[in-house]
């Protein structure tokens, strides 16, 4: 009996996950199957990829075949590459020791690229988180920024409101301003001028004449 080793869709749509089992090759491919291995979910990053390492070494070494998707997660688990390793120890190409020793470096190998990656999507994610995280804290400031100046408008209109509405009950009352009193222009008083003062030499002497008369007459 010819079988395959592939996989069986669950789940649902756009969320669909499977089982990877061994089945007749003219079954259909929800059917029955002989054994399940484990499930290969691509909807996590990395994928999740969980089977039976032994038993499925065991399917390829008898012979059941494993489609394309399948060929290539037992590859990248390392079951073809043991699979590999031990037809050489069958053929004398090198010892059981020295295929384990090459498996487990290749496993080592694996490994770490493996956690390199699964480091860099990590690292990936917490930087998307921690960029979308900014923008929406940014996003957030802005909103409040704008609230806090709108209601800072709305008060100053209400108190603007309010000082009108008080200035109309109370009116002030109109200021008298006094005309500043026009400053009386201060006339200088003239300066008295002074007579000149007749020359001492151009006084006639007349008062000697009056007396001459008057003893002139008492003579008489």
């Amino acid at each position: 009996m010819a079988t395959k080793i592939r996989l069986q869709r669950h789940g649902k749509k756009r969320y669909a996950y499977y089982h990877l089992v061994v089945a007749d090759a003219r079954a259909k491919r929800d059917g029955k199957n002989i054994e399940r291995l484990g499930f290969y979910n691509p909807n996590t990053n990395p994928a999740t990829i969980d089977f039976d390492f032994d038993r499925a070494l065991h399917w390829v070494k008898v012979g059941a075949q494993p489609t394309d998707t399948v060929r290539a997660l037992l590859s990248y688990k390392g079951v073809m590459h043991k699979n590999h390793l031990d037809k050489g120890v069958l053929k004398g190409a090198f010892t059981q020791e020295e295929a384990e020793k090459k498996f487990e470096d290749w496993l080592n190998e694996k490994g770490g690229k493996i956690q390199s990656k699964t480091d860099g999507i990590n690292k990936a994610q917490a930087d998307a988180t921690a960029k979308s995280f900014a923008e929406e804290k940014a996003k957030a400031d802005s909103k409040i920024a704008a609230a806090n100046a709108k209601l800072a408008e709305i008060l100053a209109a209400e108190e603007a409101l309010k000082a009108e509405a008080e200035a109309a009950a109370n009116p002030a009352p109109e200021a008298v301003e006094e005309a500043p009193a026009a400053e009386a222009p201060v006339e200088e008083a003239p300066v008295a001028e002074v007579p000149e003062e007749t020359p001492v030499a151009e006084v006639k002497e007349e008062a000697p004449a009056a007396e001459a008369k008057e003893e002139t007459k008492a003579a008489e």
